[in-house]
């Protein structure tokens, strides 16, 4: 055995020895995960014991009532709901205000805009989003996968040759291993391994290299949970481990740039075979620096812990004392509805009164001198269950944040006011004001790797289609060179309490108050389109599309010297004079030689004359 192979095996054995020390580290978080999971699902009784497993609680007598009263669902699902309008413009930062940067700005704002189609981001986040909300933590993948995008060719050992394009995945806490649980952000972690289950055939479709299948335990659904109580019986969710045959844990390991490695170190480890050991893939940080394709998402950050927390850990505890009394009260209605029979020993058939108890027209024989059957007197449901079972929906509120009003759509009893109704939903919001802002810095960060990929990987030009602002779909080529501006911001608009409705309303408040009009009271244009687009009608207006069209000739002229460029009856004046006055104020305009100052300068006048001639002849007509 060569060096070199020696070398490989050591390797090996270290990535697989470092992956079961951290996946034994991870073990307590990975129960907190399931156990949210099983009550989430309604398998809620269940705990975790101290042996380190999920274990089922059993019922100790059979007429015992176990049902699961889940309102741990609706809460979720409406938190999810919520989170899923926070869908903020994604913008990139151009380096000046110059007109050259801000072009390339937008170029790069279109590509964003196609590969977040592409790669079907919306419902990614909406995926990752419903896996943070119920283990606290997920995160996104963002790397260049060769064999998507456009066919080239075929090369000479007869693949297919793709251009490549950026694929986003979602992996869920239970894949991600750090080097340490109390490392704040990723940055800080030295080292992030990504298990997942392979087949055996896919293994050696992705990296050509034949290892041997195993059994693999992954989490999976299963139906096999009973609940119920006296006379039914049902079942329910429960996630479990369940056995995938022919299967390998892939191990990938990257490791971040220091002194011995400066660009970093991706190992990926199947079985026993080493199927790649080099440098970091992607150049996806700042000045060029290598780092992990990883971006995480969390539902509530915990102090000095890598991972988050979700409001399922804290809904548990209440959930169990909810379904307690529940069940409880039931029996308690069992016992008054069915009744419990007192019977003198050897005056009844017993055998036959279990069977049929005390049945409408029952005839019973009764031994002749003894006492016949009586029924217990049973009392009333006492009034604390009551009591404790609406104290706990109100805890139930109180500890998720989501009100009666959001969460049940009904308007509470005791509210009548609008404006207290406005201050429920805000209070609501509030509660998810520090998980919508973790969404839009994923949003962000996941498009400045995109940009990155792209400016590292789009080697030859490619084509793409995206839809403009006026509606209409528009395609344009670009490659790694047209991408200046890499730096990716996210609006920072409250998208969750920002509707439609809403934006409405808000307009005609300013129309009916003359904010938007100009100083004769007429209604620009312009700001007549910003106002259809804010409130959901850009396809009503088309005139839109005319505004937008004389700003884009106007910017063309601006790139232009002026020399052979006069005004057209057909300009609108405006526009124009407004595009060339910014342009000669913003950095690029400053940078331009005195000559084309000047025939700019010459060429507002124009303009002005043009439009001073129309107001008077529309004067003209009014007399």
């Amino acid at each position: 055995m060569t060096d070199k192979q020696l070398f490989y095996e050591e390797l090996v054995r270290e990535v697989k020895e470092d992956f079961a020390a951290r996946r034994e580290m991870r073990r307590p978080y990975e129960l907190t995960w399931q156990l949210n999971m099983n009550f989430l699902m309604g398998n809620q009784f269940c705990n975790i014991t101290g042996r380190g497993e999920i274990e089922q609680d059993e019922k100790y007598f059979f007429w015992q009532e176990r049902e699961a009263y889940n309102h741990i669902a609706p809460i979720i699902e409406t938190r999810v709901a919520k989170l899923d309008r926070v869908r903020p413009a994604i913008k990139v930062m151009p380096f000046s205000d110059g007109e050259k940067h801000l072009q390339a700005a937008a170029e790069a704002e279109r590509i964003l805009n196609y590969a977040a189609d592409n790669v079907e981001l919306s419902q990614k986040v909406t995926q990752a989003t419903t896996w943070s909300e119920t283990c606290g933590t997920v995160f996104y993948k963002v790397v260049w996968d060769k064999n998507k995008g456009k066919k080239l060719g075929v090369s000479d050992k007869g693949q297919d040759i793709f251009e490549g394009d950026v694929d986003l995945s979602v992996c869920p806490p239970f894949e991600i291993y750090p080097d340490s649980n109390v490392s704040q952000t990723i940055e800080e972690c030295g080292s992030i391994i990504h298990a997942k289950a392979y087949s055996v055939s896919d293994v050696k479709k992705i990296w050509g290299v034949d290892v041997e299948g195993e059994d693999i335990q992954v989490f999976a659904l299963d139906g096999t949970i009973g609940i119920g109580g006296l006379g039914y019986y049902s079942t329910v969710p429960n996630i479990i481990s369940q056995t995938k045959h022919d299967q390998v844990i892939v191990i990938e390991k990257y490791v971040r740039p220091d002194v011995n490695y400066p660009n970093g170190r991706l190992i990926i480890v199947a079985g026993d075979k080493l199927l790649f050991n080099g440098d970091l893939p992607f150049i996806n940080r700042e000045n060029g620096q290598r780092g992990f394709p990883f971006v995480r998402q969390l539902s509530q950050t915990v102090a000095g812990c890598f991972w988050g927390m979700c409001v399922i850990d804290r809904l548990i505890p209440i959930q169990r004392a909810y379904n307690a009394v529940k069940n409880r009260k039931h029996e308690f209605l069992n016992r008054i509805s069915m009744g419990v029979l007192t019977v003198e020993d050897g005056s009844v058939d017993v055998e036959n009164l279990q069977e049929e108890g005390l049945s409408p027209g029952k005839v019973l024989i009764y031994r002749q001198g003894s006492e016949p059957p009586k029924i217990m007197d049973g009392g009333n449901v006492p009034l604390d269950f009551t009591y404790e079972e609406e104290r706990l929906i109100n805890e139930f509120m109180v500890i998720s944040g989501t009100s009666e009003l959001s969460r049940n759509s009904a308007t509470p009893t005791n509210v009548t006011s609008g404006v207290a109704l406005q201050l429920l939903i805000d209070q609501d919001d509030t509660r998810l004001a520090a998980t919508a802002d973790e969404l839009r810095y994923a949003i962000s960060k996941i498009g400045q790797m995109i940009l990155s990929a792209y400016k590292q990987f789009a080697l030859t030009p490619r084509t793409a289609k995206v839809w403009g602002s006026d509606g209409k779909l528009s395609s344009f080529t670009f490659d790694r060179d047209d991408i200046l501006c890499e730096k990716v911001t996210v609006d920072t608009q409250n998208e969750i309490n920002d509707t439609v409705s809403q934006r409405r309303s808000m307009m005609l408040d300013l129309l009916q108050k003359g904010v938007l009009y100009d100083e004769n009271g007429n209604l620009p244009e312009s700001t007549k389109s910003k106002i259809l687009k804010l409130a959901g009608f850009s396809d009503w207006e088309k005139r839109q599309t005319l505004s937008s069209l004389h700003a884009k000739k106007a910017a063309e002229e601006n790139e232009s010297s002026f020399e052979n460029i006069s005004v057209c009856e057909i300009d609108d004046h405006k526009i124009h004079i407004e595009e060339h006055t910014r342009f000669l104020l913003s950095d690029d305009g400053k940078k331009v030689s005195d000559q084309k100052k000047d025939a700019i300068v010459r060429h507002i006048s124009q303009h002005k004359k043009f439009l001073k001639k129309l107001r008077e002849e529309e004067k003209g007509e009014q007399l």
